[in-house]
């Protein structure tokens, strides 16, 4: 049996690793799990296990360990005994092993703490002494030498943080100091890459994460795959912030560069998706409210028949212009000043809309201002390509991250659009009617199903309702999904406009000022008593002879017959 035993042992030793640099295999059987220098392992953590690299080359100053877990938490520590500055905790941890002269071989540590088995997937990475040390000047966090990037993340934004990077040095050295002058020798030269890599949209698998997450462990995969967000100094803060996108999987990493030995070091990475799989109510598996899907389908509904017919029903386009015009103000408002909870907030929104658009009704039947009219109109208009085109690239340039000029040149674009249309209000009626009318819909679909298009204007509200905003970079995926909901949007607005560009030939501009036709016919009524309009009741009367007529419905029947005595 003993022999049988290792010759088994010996089997297992001797599988050779999954083609791309992986190696998939499960716990071993004693708790000790080989690595390999660059080679990825897939293990399921159930119980405490050793992870070994042996044959380490003297070239290699020092090793980075990682592993990653999609959301349960994993533990590495350089030995058995947990202290805060020898392990981390989370889903995406490393280790840093600084190695001694004729050192050839590393341990470290694993442990979960989660009642259920986790899914975990591992890679030690070697450099030499040229390169950096990722986390080799830590005074922040408790890791004396810190790999890991920190993230956190709310509704508006996700924040990564990571300590600053050391040169690199000999095995049996000493480490350059990190605070001792700012010169071309010292840690000062170093500058951070800061990527941000996407997964596929609407992919919560747990596969497909950890499958991504070796694009993103070593540098020449990050410079391929990843796009590079942004580069830090070693004068700036090592904090960067993105706009929180719920229910998409992103990685992100930092590559610390010694532009003057030309060499690199990758951080270990750190993925989000911006909400919890835990959590009871709104996780991942199920964000989207149902009054959230419940308002945008009433509103994408509106907007549909806007987008093709708005012109042509005059009335029910105001009504639409004024309520998004008096609910957006209005959201903003009440969600800076109250602490409301969304589903109340979402109703208030759709009766201040409603009411909004009312107004503005009402201010054309009354007043009939075809400027004022023209100029909401325009202002809505001007709101979405304003909107559109901070969602570009042009939106992330540093001077847009202050948020008086970012603010100030948005007033100005959306003013420009209908100061640009002013000598043809019919054409940009029409306009407004299909790009508006037809992104309502997008933002319906959204709803159901995420679409980057969405943050369109969910980047601009959000800058209106969080003051730490102006700091994040807008960056968001276009995959599959964005280019025929793009595709779809584009028929929607090009058909509406068409289509009532056609069927408005040859009619009136615009419809005539209602009030002054109400009070020409009633004034025609009064004159003409041959006009059969002339004989019906004032409406006062009318609605007291219909009271009359409820009232008596609900009296009993007197009761048939003789009731007074007869007369002798």
């Amino acid at each position: 049996m003993g022999l049988l035993r290792l010759l088994v042992l010996a089997v297992l030793a001797s599988e050779p690793g999954v083609a791309g640099g992986a190696e998939t295999v499960g716990n071993a059987s004693e708790g000790v799990l080989e690595f390999s220098i660059g080679k990825f392992r897939y293990f399921e953590l159930n119980r405490p296990e050793d992870a070994i690299l042996r044959h380490i080359s003297s070239n290699v100053s020092f090793v980075i360990f990682q592993i990653h877990s999609q959301y349960q938490n994993t533990t590495v520590s350089f030995s058995h005994t947990l202290l805060p500055n020898t392990s981390g905790t989370g889903t995406d941890k490393g280790l840093v092993s600084i190695l001694r002269p004729e050192e050839s071989m590393c341990t470290w540590y694993l442990e979960t703490l989660d009642s259920k088995p986790v899914q975990n997937v591992a890679i030690p990475l070697s450099y030499s002494e040229r390169d950096p040390v990722p986390g080799g000047c830590n005074l922040e966090f408790d890791l004396d030498i810190d790999p890991n990037i920190y993230l956190e993340y709310n509704f508006f934004d996700t924040t990564i943080k990571f300590a600053p990077a050391n040169l690199g040095y000999a095995r049996g050295t000493d480490p350059l100091p990190c605070d001792i002058g700012t010169g071309r020798d010292s840690r000062w030269r170093l500058l951070y890459d800061v990527y941000q890599y996407f997964l596929p949209e609407n992919d919560l698998t747990q596969e497909g994460l950890l499958e991504h997450l070796q694009r993103m462990a070593e540098v020449p995969q990050v410079k391929a795959n990843a796009i590079k967000v942004v580069t830090l100094t070693a004068n700036d803060k090592t904090s960067v912030s993105f706009s929180s996108l719920r229910g998409q999987g992103v990685i992100y990493n930092v590559i610390v560069r010694d532009p003057l030995l030309n060499t690199s070091a990758a951080y270990v990475p750190a993925h989000t998706y911006a909400c919890s799989f835990e959590a009871k109510e709104d996780n991942c598996s199920s964000l989207g409210r149902v009054s959230t899907k419940v308002f945008f389908t009433l509103f994408a509904l509106l907007g549909l028949f806007i987008c093709f017919f708005g012109h042509r029903f005059w009335k029910t386009e105001l009504f639409f212009i004024g309520f998004i015009f008096m609910g957006f103000f209005f959201y903003i408002l009440i969600t800076r000043l109250t602490l409301i909870k969304y589903d109340v907030r979402l109703i208030l929104t759709a009766v201040t809309g409603s009411v909004g658009g009312i107004l503005l009704v009402a201010a054309w039947w009354r007043f009939g201002i075809l400027m004022f009219c023209m100029l909401c109109v325009g202002l809505v208009l001007g709101f979405l390509i304003s909107s559109v085109t901070f969602f570009t690239p042009l939106g992330n340039l540093k001077v847009f991250h202050d948020d008086g000029v970012f603010w100030v040149t948005f007033s100005c674009i959306a003013v420009l659009i209908p100061v640009v249309f002013m000598g043809c209000l019919r054409i940009l009626n029409i306009l407004t009617c299909g790009f508006i009318g037809s992104y309502s819909v997008v933002l319906a679909f959204d709803s159901y199903l995420y679409t980057s298009l969405s943050y369109i204007t969910l980047n601009v509200l959000k800058r209106a309702l969080n003051v730490d905003f102006h700091r994040a970079f807008t960056n968001v995926p276009f995959q599959t999904n964005d280019f025929i909901i793009l595709a779809v949007w584009g028929m929607l607005a090009v058909s509406g406009i068409t289509l009532q560009i056609r069927r408005e030939r040859g009619r009136p501009f615009f419809p005539p000022h209602p009030y002054k036709l109400w009070k020409r016919e009633r004034e025609r009524r009064v004159t003409n008593i041959l006009d059969p309009s002339y004989h019906i009741p004032p409406l006062k009367e009318r609605l007291y002879g219909r009271l009359t007529q409820i009232k008596e419905f609900f009296q009993k029947e007197q009761p048939a017959g003789e009731r007074t005595p007869l007369l002798l």
